[in-house]
This record gives C-alpha cells, sequence and structure tokens, in this order.
C-alpha cells in the first residue's frame, strides 16, 4: 500500500491557497495565542497583533 507524503490537512490547505483562501491562523502556546509572522504572544481574545499588526 502506498502512502502520501503529505497529510490530509496540507493537501487542504494546498487547495484553499490554489483557490484564493488563506489558511494561515494564530499558533498557541500554552493558554496564550502567538502571532505566526513575529511571535508575539497574546491573550486568546486578541484580533490583531499589537507587536506587527498581522491578522487572520
Amino acid at each position: 500500500m502506498a502512502t502520501a507524503d503529505t497529510s490530509d490537512d496540507a493537501v487542504l490547505d494546498q487547495f484553499l491557497e490554489n483557490n484564493g483562501h488563506t489558511t494561515a491562523a494564530w499558533d498557541r502556546s500554552y493558554n496564550k495565542k502567538q502571532c505566526p509572522e513575529c511571535g508575539g504572544i497574546h491573550d486568546v481574545d486578541a484580533m490583531r497583533c499589537s507587536v506587527c499588526g498581522w491578522s487572520p
């Protein structure tokens, strides 16, 4: 049986990106959100990074 080199999530993310959707999301660090762009740590209710301005 053959196995795929990428996970199902990676395939779905690639499909969404190819069709104009963004798949970036907040990372999690313990009980906080972490910005995937600059690594800034924020409360879980944050909607925009106060360090670099990134938002999902």
